[in-house]
């Protein structure tokens, strides 16, 4: 049966084909599909079986290449694999030794480049000066490939140049021999090694070829970026001859009117101009980010008087504001009132908590080898090796939202709701501060896995978190502080792979209850966007909005996290939020950046603006002068080293005694991986899973065999929370998990016979 001739191996193609491959000796060799993708070697029964089933790949980057005879040769990657291979006729063995060729000499040259790859593109989280960096990504890109192809036609230089000598002796030499019994061989060698050159020559020809395409198809591109970049020069050149104008006006208008006229916006003063003042960028634009969102809102300084009124008495502050006169400066006077200074209050800790961690050893792992198959799917349900992970269980991540529990302790004592509102939002950004540079991904919670975290005798509180759910993955979490308020959530997460970047979309609410006011507030997380997950540094950005609302008083705290844009004239991962009451009417006003710190400012006026061209109404907030209500507390000395965990983050996973089995603590490849015995945490963590597999499909042939009602259904989830109950809360009318107490009393009492084995 003949087979349809085969192309011209191409540098960097694919090359696909009939080889008969040894087998044994009693089959011997037998016919199979082989197919060279990649720097990768792959064989088939079939070329039906390309689709499911593959039989055997091997490396060339690593394999040496061996000539037998006229139609055999060898591939070996130095005893582990060894393919005999056999082709139909001498011609077609030279086309697949040029081929592999090609493809060893590129797939050498690709793995050097990737494990210097970190240096070839330093994408860290961008800022404000950083942003240029990507911006040509795509030319950069395209350079890169371009050099791939150079290097192409180099390594067919190379071969030309060898298999050229090889014919001129070759020629030499049937020119000086005699006719006799041995020129036949000689003419046969002539012939081969011609074969040869015309081949690598057409191979050489093609390179030439795609390399002048590709030229051509990206000189438009670059023009085009070129003149992108000029235009939008031209435009920031004329924005900032603008805002200087519109600073000179706000100087002169200020000075003759209280209330600011709304058609002007001050940068400078805190605010964001509109789209009319950035520059325009084309639709069809696709070298940079989008614009971003109009500001809602600007302040401004509020007129003098405000500022004399809040020292004074007088009768008519409370009818201008709606807040008596001593909320003006609550930071400051309501921590006067209280005879417990936070100084007092101070503890000696009952244990010196660790400060180290062993360091993150170094292992290599090709990301895209195993991430390209979980597009589109959902993350926690893909096996994934612990080298993506940090040494914590998502139940310990949860606990680091009280790293800044000071937060609710100063609410607790505000006298005013509103007051109490600012710290609840300041404590609400808090909890992202410590995911700045965490680009590991946490360990999935088994399914009855607990986490306690007792800082009841050093800060005052103690929590306790459970994986009370295994598909979805939802963990229940229960805080309780000696200074009157209570933290409780339910997060369940949903992920999705896009091929550039990770979304994280935390579901579920987070609320917060304090005794003495019984303020019930109640709030939801942010999306969380891990990019650069193929090329470059990882960095994390959040982005949403968030609105803390208080069920008793109807007072709101709307937050927007602003995503990342390269054209912002803001500082990167800026938060904006403003406290109203329940009538809608602005006290205060909070900005700052969810990594660093979080200010607020007391609204003494507002007044709406009229429609600009965008058609949206921004609001001019009159404010006193800000002041800081939130700061990140610095990392310990060698953090980079340490996945980046802050002071509390490495407490979590110490050994501590008395803790429930079930506690994250306790478990092994967790341990191991803290430890740096990736190899046998990943052996472990299979173990775990398959464990918690074999348990569920055990639940669930038990719930089969159960009577159940038609209503229920025999199919039902019957797990149930050891210490937490699923109740519907009257005041947020939600479903969540509510601790139902017991495990404090068990632990002092050691009772932990009730506790699953989990691991």
């Amino acid at each position: 049966m003949s087979e349809p001739k085969p192309p011209t191996p191409t540098p960097g193609d694919t090359y696909k084909g009939w080889l008969f491959k040894w087998t044994n000796y009693i089959k011997g060799y037998q016919r199979r599909w082989f197919v060279l993708s990649n720097g990768l070697l792959s064989y088939y029964r079939t070329q039906a079986e390309m689709g499911h089933t593959c039989r055997g790949t091997i490396n060339l980057a690593t394999a040496n290449i061996t000539v037998e005879d006229s139609c055999n040769f060898v591939i070996s990657n130095g005893g582990a694999q060894t393919y005999h291979l056999k082709a139909s006729s001498e011609v077609e063995r030279q086309r697949w030794i040029t081929a592999l060729e090609l493809a060893k000499a590129k797939a050498v040259r690709m793995q050097a480049e990737s494990d210097d790859s970190g240096d070839d593109c330093p994408t860290a989280p961008p800022s404000a000066g950083q942003g240029g960096g990507c911006r040509n990504s795509e030319i950069q890109s395209t350079l890169r490939t371009m050099g791939s192809k150079v290097e192409d036609l180099t390594t067919c230089n190379d071969l030309i140049v060898k298999h050229g000598s090889a014919l001129q002796r070759s020629l030499s030499e049937l020119e000086g021999i005699r006719v006799g019994g041995d020129m036949g061989e000689k003419i046969r060698q002539v012939t081969e090694r011609a074969t040869l050159f015309r081949i690598t020559s057409n191979a050489m020809i093609n390179a030439c070829r795609d390399f002048l395409s590709l030229a051509q198809n990206h000189s438009k591109r670059w023009q085009k970026a070129l003149t992108t970049e000029r235009d939008q020069r031209i435009r920031l050149e004329e924005t900032l001859e603008q805002l200087a104008k519109q600073h000179n006006h706000l100087e002169r208008a200020f000075r003759g009117a209280t209330v600011l006229p709304s058609s002007f916006s001050n940068p400078a003063l805190g605010g964001v101009s509109g789209k009319g003042d950035a520059s325009d960028e084309d639709d069809d634009n696709e070298f940079f980010d989008a614009m971003e969102d109009p500001a809602e809102f600007i302040t401004v300084p509020a007129d003098p008087k405000y500022h004399r009124r809040s020292n004074s008495n007088l009768s008519g502050f409370s009818s201008e504001t709606g807040i008596d006169d001593q909320s003006v400066n609550f930071d400051e006077l309501s921590m006067a009132s209280n005879p417990e200074s936070p100084q007092t209050l101070e503890l000696e800790p009952v244990r010196q908590r660790r400060t180290h961690i062993p360091d993150k050893p170094n292992y290599y792992l090709n990301l895209w080898s195993i991430m390209k198959n979980c597009i589109g799917k959902e993350l926690s349900k893909i096996p994934m090796p612990v080298n993506f992970n940090e040494p914590l269980s998502m139940l310990q991540r949860l606990s680091e939202d009280l790293e800044y529990y000071e937060l609710l302790d100063k609410g607790a004592k505000c006298q005013s709701s509103l007051e109490q509102m600012c710290y609840v939002a300041a404590f609400t950004v808090s909890s992202y501060s410590t995911t700045v540079h965490r680009t590991g991904k946490p360990f999935n919670p088994l399914l009855g896995e607990t986490f306690e975290l007792d800082r009841l005798r050093e800060c005052g509180y103690r929590s306790l978190c459970e994986q009370v759910s295994h598909h979805p993955p939802a963990a229940a979490h229960h805080a309780l502080s000696e200074k009157g308020w209570t933290l409780r959530q339910e997060i369940s997460l949903a992920s999705k792979f896009r091929g550039k970047y990770l979304s994280i979309m935390p579901l579920g609410s987070i609320q917060c209850l304090f005794d003495k006011s019984n303020n019930h507030y109640s709030w939801k997380k942010v999306t969380t966007t891990v990019h650069n997950i193929i090329v470059g540094k990882l960095w994390i950005d959040q982005s949403g909005e968030i609105d803390v609302v208080n069920h008793k008083t109807g007072d709101r705290c709307h937050l927007k996290f602003a995503p990342y844009s390269y054209f912002s004239r803001d500082v990167p991962r800026k938060v904006t939020g403003v406290v109203t009451d329940k009538d809608g009417k602005a006290h205060y006003v909070l900005s700052g950046t969810w990594d660093e710190k979080m200010e607020f400012s007391r609204v003494m006026q507002s007044s709406k603006g009229e429609n600009g061209t965008e058609g949206k109404q921004r609001t001019v907030y009159q404010t006193l002068k800000a002041k800081e209500i939130w700061k990140k507390n610095p990392l310990p000395e060698g953090a980079e080293s340490m996945y980046f965990f802050s002071t509390l983050a490495l407490t979590l996973n110490e050994l501590e005694e008395g803790v429930a089995p079930t506690d994250s603590r306790r478990r092994p490849d967790q341990r191991l991986m803290e430890d740096g015995r990736w190899d046998e945490a990943n052996a472990e963590k299979q173990r775990l899973e398959e464990k918690q597999r074999t348990v569920r499909r055990e639940r669930e042939r038990e719930a089969v065999k159960a009577v159940c009602s038609p209503e229920e259904g025999a199919h039902q989830d019957n797990h149930q929370a050891l210490w937490f109950e699923k109740i519907d809360d009257p005041v947020s009318g939600e479903t969540l998990h509510i601790y139902k107490g017991g495990y404090w009393e068990a632990k002092e009492q050691g009772g932990w016979d009730i506790c699953p084995d989990i691991f």
